[in-house]
């Protein structure tokens, strides 16, 4: 052997060691040797390897450098840099390149077809793969396992490729199976991924057994999965970190917090614990079982290399848990200060965050980002959630304007815009994106249903939502669940038919739950039904004994009444329970600062400017016709006077938002406050006239709905 052949033989060697291990370092200087040393001849085989290279080293500039470099690239060439670009989600691209490929191969289509799969985009995966099938070019496995990837939610699409893969013989191939029994089960065809799993008894491997897994589990049927994992064992399959993680999955449908800390003492024993992949399984399970955020940080402290997909489930555990809203943010921050760049998921984690605090400029900060980072796939989820902070946010108007601007809707567009105007008490528009939903073919979904029965609730529209609710199982074979049931009890009972709301509790085909019963108790408040408001927060107390809602209610209830008594039993109660109740608070953002008030708050450092501005305001209200509802001052007659009350009723933490709002903010500026509880009967007659008289727009969100005060009117027609 010769010297220069010597050299060429070492120099592949040590190139192809270099991709390898992804030594960006070392492939750089071979690079630079190659480039520069006269014993190295110009060689498309090698400039096809430093494409490889550099794209396996996520350098996506070098590998065009050393694609551009080629005089003559063949079709590997291509290929490679085609795969360089899907790799960073840049499918559009890696099209481009593909169309000047001569003579594209397999490799070529499969490739293309996956990038786009990657992202989300069917329709030119599937022209692809039929243009692949018009020139006669023979499919394989990884064509099928791409295109049924790029059906995404379409499983009629999905059905149709199974029969292909059966006609064609490739129902044989585990990766084909394994994708097809993935996506069955990721949209709600569960028997069909049965079918696909069970059918495959010769064949399956570990990935058959995890998405079989997985598929219970999204289907919360946990116990199933459980029941799956123990066979997998007994069957001497290996477990890996993706079969644990999905075991995570299924405790935490059932809700099972106390088999998953067993399991993770078995995980512990094992060293698994220390995977980010299961770390993301055992956060998500602590974050959803009520295992507290503290454990969840504990198992994120103990990962010595969090990838993007735990700090993801980190931020997601915080957005779960409203309370944890402000450290999602600051997680988020925390990701991406060590250098991580969020995706698709990160966003939407902490835009959900941003809808709980109601921060109009957090939600306009991150909405900046998202533009900025120009997420190439599965941009339609990030746009959904935008469009629900903007909803949560009081602001209608953006929400509505990036829906009609979006290149695409699926299902979840239409709930959240439905949703949003439900919550504001816009059943027109709400009821109306609805039907145009259904005149474009887009399937409504038990999430939808939900929206439209409290778009019915909200506006005492009896009739429609009974039939919207008699329209769920007859046209879209949607089983009505107990949040379905909760909105008709609360449609019929905030209409007064409360005899019909309990006759529907008795007829419901399972057990109501407290959701049912806390709907009836809601609506004896509104109408005073104190016999009928027993029973139904008794019956709450039974399935959730720690509640202090019901308790709160019931005591309320009373005392509008003047039933003291009864009130100081209710207190007792609870007192001798260890119940608390929850502080109504109110908060308000102003120059992106978050300032919160309780009732008689004191702490506000422009306090006496607030209740200087509110006795004002109140001698102007007064004039203006307004008469104190002193029975939501809920104190007992001691003596002290109406005066006395009506200080108290004036100094709610509602009121006192508002007003910091109106003299913080300029002329005209609508405002939004948040109340973290039910807004109370006298402050949403006063905003009325706050309204009227400062000539404001101003928006309170409790924990109910929206209520948009304008020239003296509120968007829920006083029918709250």
């Amino acid at each position: 052997m010769n010297h220069i052949s010597w050299t060429l033989q070492r120099f592949r060697n040590l190139l192809k060691r270099c991709i390898a291990d992804r030594d960006l370092a070392t492939g750089k200087s071979l690079h630079s040797l190659y480039i520069k040393s006269l014993l190295i001849p110009p060689s498309t085989y090698f400039s096809n390897h430093f494409i490889l290279l550099y794209s396996k080293c996520g350098r996506l500039a070098s590998a065009r450098n050393a694609f551009h470099h080629i005089s003559v690239p063949n079709v590997f060439s291509f290929n490679a840099i085609i795969a360089a670009y899907a790799k960073e989600s840049r499918p559009h691209v890696a099209h481009q390149l593909f169309d000047q490929i001569p003579q594209p191969d397999l490799v070529s289509y499969n490739t293309l077809i996956s990038a786009y799969a990657d992202c989300g985009e069917t329709a030119p995966a599937l022209d692809l793969f039929c243009g692949m099938r018009e020139m006669g070019l023979d499919m394989d496995g990884f064509t099928l396992s791409a295109v049924i990837t790029a059906s995404c939610d379409d499983i009629g699409l999905i059905s149709q490729l199974h029969s292909v893969a059966v006609s064609s013989g490739f129902d044989s191939y585990v990766s084909v199976n394994n994708t097809l029994l993935t996506y069955y089960g990721k949209n709600g065809a569960l028997d069909d991924a049965k079918r696909a799993f069970y059918g495959m008894s010769g064949i399956r491997d570990e990935v058959s057994w995890n998405s079989m897994i997985v598929a219970y589990g999204q289907h919360q049927e946990g116990s199933k999965a459980l029941g799956l994992f123990q066979e997998m064992v007994r069957r001497g399959f290996s477990v890996d970190m993706f079969t644990l993680a999905s075991v995570l999955t299924a405790f935490t449908c059932l809700q099972d917090l106390s088999g998953g800390l067993q399991f993770h003492g078995q995980l512990i024993k094992t060293g698994f614990q220390q995977n980010p992949h299961v770390g993301s399984g055992l956060i998500d399970l602590y974050s959803k079982c009520g295992g507290g955020m503290s454990d969840c940080r504990k198992v994120f402290e103990e990962i010595t290399e969090p990838d993007l997909v735990l700090w993801n489930t980190m931020v997601s555990g915080y957005s779960q848990n409203e309370e944890f809203s402000e450290d999602a943010l600051e997680c988020f921050r925390q990701m991406q200060r060590i250098g991580y760049r969020p995706n698709d998921c990160s966003f939407v984690c902490v835009i959900s965050a941003c809808s709980n605090l109601s921060s109009p400029s957090q939600g306009k900060q991150i909405h900046s980002l998202v533009l900025k980072s120009d997420i190439p796939s599965n941009r339609i989820s990030v746009d959904n959630a935008l469009i629900a902070m903007y909803s949560k946010s009081g602001n209608l108007q953006d929400a509505r304007r990036l829906f009609d601007r979006m290149a695409e809707h699926n299902t979840v567009s239409f709930n959240s815009m439905i949703a949003g105007y439900a919550q504001h008490g816009t059943e027109k528009e709400s009821l109306s994106l609805f039907q145009r939903m259904l005149e474009r073919g887009i399937a409504p979904t038990s999430i939808t249903f939900i929206s439209v029965l409290s778009a019915c609730a909200h506006t005492g529209r009896v009739e429609e939502g009974w039939n919207y609710f008699k329209m769920m199982k007859e046209k879209f074979g949607i089983e009505p669940k107990a949040e379905h049931y909760s909105c008709m009890i609360d449609l019929l009972g905030r209409a007064g038919k409360l005899s019909e709301a309990e006759n529907l509790i008795a007829t419901m085909p399972f057990s109501p739950g407290s959701v049912g019963w806390a709907s009836l108790l809601g609506a004896c408040r509104i109408h005073g039904n104190i016999e009928l408001a027993v029973k139904a927060a008794n019956q709450v107390l039974q399935f959730e004994p720690s509640n202090a809602a019901p308790y709160v209610v019931l005591s309320n209830i009373y005392a509008s009444a003047g039933r003291w008594e009864e009130v100081a039993t209710v207190r007792k109660l609870m007192r001798d329970r260890g119940i608390k109740k929850k502080p109504g608070c109110s908060w308000i953002e102003v120059k992106k600062r978050i300032h919160v008030f309780v009732a008689e708050d004191s702490s506000h450092p422009m306090i006496k400017e607030i209740y200087e501005f509110l006795e004002e305001m109140s001698g102007k209200m007064k004039r203006a016709g307004y008469v104190p509802d002193m029975r939501w001052a809920l104190v007992k007659d001691d003596g002290s006077g109406e005066a006395d009350k009506e200080v108290r009723l004036g100094h709610h933490s509602e009121k006192l938002a508002v007003a910091f709002g109106l003299i913080s903010t300029r002329d005209g500026e609508p405002i939004l406050v948040v109340k973290n509880l039910r807004i109370c009967g006298d402050c949403h007659n006063a905003i009325k006239f706050i309204s009227a008289i400062a000539g404001r727009e101003i928006t309170v969100r409790d924990a109910h709905r929206f209520h948009c005060f304008k020239d003296g009117q509120c968007s829920c027609g006083d029918y709250w």
